[in-house]
């Protein structure tokens, strides 16, 4: 096994979260930003060609999905709410390895989100077959 970064659940939590989430709509928040120039290593699994492509986001390839880049200078999500408000609403944050997936899942739970779980992304293979068609 891979070592995972800071804060990406471990294949224990992540299937207890599916568990716990399994008659409710999962929301897949990839915090990967889409210009390459701004974030260089998204283009590694970002990119047309790439594994996960953050295009996919919103299509039948992964309908769950909703590309909300993270931004680390402002320490942001560009998002006024998620999940229509529902803060208890199950929420899956990724990005290619997981840096920015934890710092998006911080971010929404200082805004009173309390069912958030960072899934790693495309880079922890284990993770992501569990919800990377989502």
């Amino acid at each position: 096994m891979s070592s995972r970064k800071p804060g990406v659940a471990s294949d224990a939590e992540f299937d207890a979260f599916l568990s716990r989430n399994a008659t409710r709509d999962i929301t897949v928040l990839d915090a990967r930003n889409p210009d390459f120039a701004v974030e260089p290593d998204d283009g590694c699994h970002g990119g047309a060609e790439g594994t996960a492509p953050i295009g996919d986001c919103g299509t039948s390839k992964r309908p769950n999905a909703v590309n909300t880049p993270y931004d680390r200078v402002t320490k942001s999500l560009p998002i006024e709410q998620m999940a229509d408000g529902d803060y208890t609403a199950p929420i899956v944050t990724h990005c290619g390895g997981g840096g920015r997936g934890q710092m998006a899942k911080e971010f929404l739970e200082k805004r009173g989100y309390t069912n958030v779980i960072n899934g790693g992304g495309p880079g922890v293979a284990a993770l992501w077959g569990k919800f990377g068609k989502m």
